[in-house]
């Protein structure tokens, strides 16, 4: 990458100049090169002259001009640079040569950023089966697959976990709602009726408390797995789970394997970690008090409310100590993730078997066959943000257990939860009296919208304004618009989702890209750009030779942001952020249209045509990237 080159050549020229004056690296003095934020300041600019003034004692221009001299004659980055400028009040700036660049795209174009060594394994989704998913479910599954995508084309080996919580609070009370209080009237699907019920139930577990202690016995059945209750739990579970793979799917998401909470437990792994867990100071049993009885892992920070699993929160609190195991025996959610996560990184002697569930994912299942899942170097975890305790208390048992390594290269990937704008709270029903700037979705009360439900909504909103209807159909535009629309926002970000805005096809939308990476290809069409041989991608136009001074704003801006594209792509990897992608891909889109209607392609100056059809190519290769990074189809046409 240039920038990467670019900063080590800076840093070579500080030290010189450091050596020189008999002065060492100041330890809190680090290099960094950005991008201007004027274009006619180049393509990156550095602030370390005015870093080093105190240090040097000079005034940041006049050590930004030794500077300058001295990365002149050093050549920098293999000639890439046409030009440096000391810039007061103490910025060095750099142009590219873009002759050279041209030359070059190839190797400018590969990503070399570092990479994670050894497999990574990815969970997200990890939504209860117990109803069908909603649109905060969604937005982790988009992330997580995403992530995925990103860290494979960067040369990752990617396994890509779905964990299944089917001994949880939130499938007992499905069970005792089918049980007791199921939902009535038409369902179109099995998690719909579970939709109804789960929120039917918990109302009454509010006029009924024996529920309560029926909920109880449920979650002690669906742990031993004999009982009636635990099939129907077991039936429900794999009924939804096949549901929700089948909604994820319209969205180009899957998966390498189904981890299930229940094979965990029946497979010893949770026995293996209570043993070693039991041989530390860290874990202990509470003798007396409110917690007597209790396994738990000893915690130094402040009371918090427990986490019961990926659906939502609790209403038990805990103390500092984290409570692994009951009083009345019952793990918690936390206790079988850190055993969990023992054996993604290899480290129990117990491991699983496997049997095919659907289209190529594997599920854990007793008497199945062994298969090379687990054992992974680096383990990243999509979750949102109200899990970063529990998340912080799987990394806590690794480092009692002594494993630092491991807990070093976990990772939690935590996003801003899902919620309804007062609008689209209102017309489900909300009471929004509060005059509230969002309403939380809350699967309890039944409140949210479907996955399904706003697939087939941005369906019929993408059909009733197209025009033409070639190329992809409407619930595939659907599909990324939505996609894009979960990826956009910051991760730590609150997605105030209104299903108005949501439906919009213009400006910063995935509706926007796909129509911009189409134009690029009807152009290269009519430039009889011709196809390889399997018909299915436009050979590469001569690359041409420019004189950089020549090229018109529109041009510079476009190549310009070509250029930034693997230095996203790494920024992106190191901080595992999606929306740098969707940002970059929007800019991208917006430059290509704007060189479009500014500067003639086909019907140019002499010398000109060359150039761009060339730069259109370079284009839709690039966005072509970008969208393949984020799940987004390539339309030939649109």
């Amino acid at each position: 990458m240039i920038s990467a080159a670019l900063r080590i050549e800076v840093e070579r020229g500080v030290r010189k100049l450091l050596d020189e004056a008999g002065i060492s690296w100041p330890s809190e003095l680090k290099v960094l090169v950005d991008r201007p934020a004027h274009p006619e300041h180049g393509e990156y600019s550095t602030n370390v002259a005015m870093l080093l003034a105190k240090t040097m004692r000079k005034s940041p221009l006049e050590i930004a001009n030794k500077l300058k001299s001295e990365l002149e004659h050093a050549k920098i980055a293999e000639g890439i640079f046409s030009s440096i400028e000391a810039a007061a009040p103490g910025f060095l700036n750099f142009s590219i040569d873009w002759n050279v660049w041209l030359n070059r795209h190839r190797e400018y174009s590969a990503y070399q950023g570092e990479t994670e060594k050894g497999k990574v394994v990815i969970e997200h989704t990890s939504i209860n089966p117990n109803k069908s998913a909603h649109i905060g479910h969604l937005r982790n599954s988009c992330i997580g697959d995403t992530l995925a995508r990103l860290l494979v084309r960067a040369g990752c080996e990617v396994e890509i976990h779905n964990y299944i919580d089917d001994l949880g609070n939130q499938l007992a009370d499905t069970v005792v709602g089918i049980l007791h209080e199921s939902a009535e009237g038409e369902h179109v699907r099995f998690g719909d009726f579970c939709w109804d019920t789960y929120a039917k139930v918990n109302k009454a577990y509010k006029e009924n408390s024996a529920l309560l202690e029926e909920r109880t016995r449920v979650l002690h059945e669906l742990e031993e797995g004999k009982s009636s209750a635990a099939w129907i739990g077991r039936l429900t579970a794999e009924k939804i789970v096949r549901e929700q793979l089948h909604e994820m799917k319209a969205f180009g998401i899957g998966y390498d394997v189904l981890v299930w909470e229940s094979r965990i437990v029946a497979e010893g792994l949770w026995e293996a970690a209570f043993e070693h867990l039991k041989a530390t100071d860290a874990f202990y049993k509470v003798e007396e008090g409110k917690l007597a009885g209790c396994w738990v892992l000893r915690h130094g920070g402040a009371n918090r409310d427990e986490a019961e699993g990926p659906d939502g929160l609790d209403t038990e609190a805990h103390q500092a100590d984290k409570v692994l195991v009951r009083s009345n025996g019952i793990l918690t959610y936390t206790a079988k993730d850190i055993a969990y996560h023992l054996w993604k990184f290899g480290l129990l002697p117990q491991d699983f078997t496997y049997r095919p569930f659907a289209d190529g994912v594997w599920s854990t299942e007793p008497q199945g066959q062994a298969r090379p899942f687990g054992r992974g170097e680096s383990v990243i975890n999509v979750i949102d943000q109200r899990q970063e305790y529990p998340q912080a208390m799987v990394k806590l048992a690794l480092e009692a257990l002594g494993y630092s390594e491991q807990a070093a290269r976990l990772r939690h990937v935590s996003y801003g939860v899902v919620s309804l704008s007062p609008e689209t709270a209102g017309s489900l029903g909300v009471d929004t009296s509060a005059g509230k700037g969002s309403y939380a979705m809350s699967g309890r009360q039944g409140v949210g919208i479907k996955v399904a439900e706003l697939l087939q909504a941005m369906e019929e909103s993408i059909e009733s304004q197209r025009s033409r209807k070639e190329g992809l159909s409407s619930r595939d535009i659907a599909a990324a618009a939505i996609r894009y629309y979960l990826l956009k926002y910051h991760l730590q970000t609150e997605v105030v989702f209104d299903l108005r805005q949501a439906t919009e096809v213009s400006g910063n939308s995935g509706v926007y890209l796909l129509y911009a990476y189409a134009r690029a290809g009807s152009v290269l069409e009519k430039a009889g750009a011709e196809r390889t041989e399997n018909g299915q991608a436009l050979k590469e136009p001569p690359v041409p030779c420019v004189d950089g001074g020549t090229l018109e704003t529109p041009e510079r801006q476009l190549l310009k942001q070509i250029a930034y594209w693997t230095e996203t792509m790494d920024a992106a990897v190191r901080q595992l952020a999606p929306n740098l992608i969707c940002s970059y891909a929007f800019e991208l889109s917006l430059l290509f249209n704007n060189f479009y209607g500014a500067c003639p392609i086909l019907k140019g100056p002499a010398g000109r045509v060359e150039l761009r059809v060339w730069l259109t190519w370079k284009f839709r290769e690039t966005l072509g990237k970008a969208l393949d990074v984020l799940g987004l189809p390539a339309p030939e046409r649109m």
